[in-house]
């Protein structure tokens, strides 16, 4: 069984007749735009990312590329055209906690090799109480075709509240004689107000206090919850022993 052959030019996002010049520069636009360390290590990112070296490594070469060629003639195929799949494009956005609140606007700009008018630039509309994971799809035209981008919006890591999900997690750091007397503490919360949390007597340390509907917005309507993790150190004293 002959083993299929890659088609290194549509990996590329070029055809058979491009340049030497025309490839280096592509080369170069889609390993930054797939590198996996802008696209958090995933699976996608780091496959595409070999193809796109070994479709480099191949087409940069004169003889490789000719013996690639030469391949491709001998099993009477034509390097594949972009299809109309092919210009779609996924791509994650991460954005603050307040931004996904308060609602934003970006500029998403697409540097596509195989459009000759040069870069893309769409406008991109976060409404307030946008979900984590909500997705956008921004019809694409250019003199390549059509197509779409595909925005994912995710949550900017935060220095204050961890995210799960549609809830926060904030730690709450109090004295033991607040734990061992109980009585109510101030949180901040996403939307910089402030709520009152009720401290149990007796508290464990990192024990979950649940704040309904102070979390982020869900996909289907509501809020999630603020989960205050209660943190305090025992109290330890010491006295001398008295002589005997």
């Amino acid at each position: 069984m002959t083993t299929p052959l890659p088609d290194h030019y549509a990996t590329l996002g070029l055809d058979r007749h491009c340049t030497d010049a025309q490839i280096r520069t592509a080369y170069r636009l889609l390993a930054k735009q797939l590198h996996p360390d802008v696209n958090h290590g995933t699976r996608d990112a780091i496959a595409q990312t070999q193809a796109l070296n070994a479709a480099y490594e191949i087409l940069s070469d004169a003889a490789q590329r000719k013996a690639y060629d030469d391949e491709l003639c001998a099993r009477g195929k034509q390097p594949a055209r972009k299809t109309k799949s092919q210009r779609n494009i996924s791509q994650d956005v991460f954005l603050r906690i307040e931004e996904l609140l308060r609602g934003s606007k970006l500029d998403v700009r697409v540097s596509d090799p195989a459009n000759p008018n040069g870069p893309e630039t769409y406008e991109l509309i976060v409404p307030p109480e946008t979900a984590p994971g909500a997705k956008f799809k921004l019809p694409r035209t250019s003199a390549s075709g059509e197509g779409f981008v595909l925005v994912r919006v995710k949550v900017r890591p935060d220095f204050h509240f961890k995210v799960r999900g549609s809830d926060l997690r904030c730690d709450l750091r109090i004295s033991s004689q607040r734990a061992t007397q109980g009585g109510t503490e101030m949180v901040a919360t996403a939307n910089g107000s402030r709520v009152r949390v009720q401290i149990p007597r007796g508290v464990d340390r990192n024990e979950i206090i649940r704040v309904s509907g102070e979390g982020l917005p869900k996909t289907r309507g509501g809020r999630g919850d603020l989960l205050v993790r209660v943190v305090y150190r025992p109290e330890v004293q010491f006295t001398r022993s008295k002589e005997r």
